[in-house]
């Protein structure tokens, strides 16, 4: 996988952004939280941690629309908003609202800014990749546009630098990401866009022009579409539950909040079985009694020992090789 470029590589300087204004019209977050999979921010966490989890959601969900939805030159755009997001960390005074927010978050939490960069790289990729020759194609996607969240949220909790916690929290977001991808197969081929990899494509016998819907058609997915979206949700299930044991290894809010977007997870993968792989007809969503079971099921298994850190850490102040900390 190619290197992260650095945050204002190619792109203006921080001066040199538009006024917030420019940027396309934030969404409501309220609304759009809702409509995700799992919880954002689960009401039960302390007020301070929920507001940390909705500042990184604003950033993901804000990086989301300047790439799908933004009018105009995405990739600029992308390279602006990077630009205004490496002062976070280098002034502490950025542009954009959004990344306002965002800094307190970072320098009380001490987080990096690589997995940000990241989240932005995967967008940018976005605008010129739309096909994925092999699954392992799109696991490589995957460590830009889904693993980063993960670490970012463990950032949070200050357990970011356990290699164990890292790679189950990968498997994780990966498996969220893929969810997501085959719950949207319809709308992300009017976008031009086509997530299912080009081999299991071939392998199932089915041709591009079968992912053809308009919104509210009547669901119409071919036999062969079926068989592999059974295939695709099968094996996003797996690696869903590869990563679950992430749950036993932290304690207290940080295992309520990770339990909570496993519990989404497995709840979309009840709604894409219901559809019987017909992803045709609409996005299956995920039922909020199907969430609060598998929060319940989760939490039932007991944390080990060597647990992460969930108490909130101190707020962090001052410099340090020119970043705000």
């Amino acid at each position: 996988m190619a290197a992260i470029p650095d945050g204002a590589a190619g792109a203006a300087t921080a001066s040199q952004n538009p006024p917030a204004s420019q940027y396309p019209p934030e969404r409501t977050l309220s609304r759009k939280q809702r409509a995700e999979n799992f919880p954002v921010a689960l009401r039960l966490l302390p007020r301070t941690l929920r507001a940390d989890l909705i500042a990184v959601y604003g950033f993901a969900r804000t990086v989301d629309d300047l790439g799908d939805e933004a009018p105009g030159d995405r990739t600029a755009l992308l390279e602006t908003f990077r630009a205004d997001l490496a002062s976070v960390w280098d002034t502490g005074r950025p542009n954009h609202p959004v990344l306002q927010q965002l800094v307190p978050t970072v320098v009380s939490r001490g987080l990096d800014r690589e997995p940000f960069d990241r989240l932005v790289q995967a967008n940018l990729v976005d605008q010129r990749v739309h096909r994925y020759a092999t699954y392992g194609q799109l696991r490589e996607y995957c460590t830009l546009s889904a693993d980063p969240v993960g670490r970012i949220v463990l950032g949070i909790f200050g357990v970011a630098d356990r290699a164990d916690l890292t790679e189950l929290s990968d498997q994780v977001c990966t498996a969220l990401q893929l969810i997501e991808h085959w719950q949207d197969v319809a709308e992300d081929r009017r976008a031009g866009r086509v997530y299912l990899p080009q081999e299991d494509l071939a392998a199932f016998g089915v041709a591009e022009a079968e992912l053809d819907a308009s919104p509210g058609q009547e669901a119409a997915a071919s036999p062969a579409l079926r068989a592999l979206m059974a295939f695709e949700i099968t094996r996003a299930a797996e690696l869903l539950d590869s990563g679950a044991p992430l749950i036993r290894l932290l304690h207290g809010w940080a295992r309520l909040a990770v339990a909570g977007y496993v519990a989404g997870g497995r709840a979309a993968l009840d709604a894409l079985n219901r559809s019987g792989g017909d992803v045709l007809g609409g996005p299956p969503r995920p039922r909020r009694r199907d969430t609060l079971r598998h929060l319940w099921v989760a939490l039932q298994d007991r944390p080990t020992r060597r647990a992460g850190v969930s108490k909130q850490r101190r707020p962090r102040s001052g410099r340090r090789g020119g970043e705000v900390i």
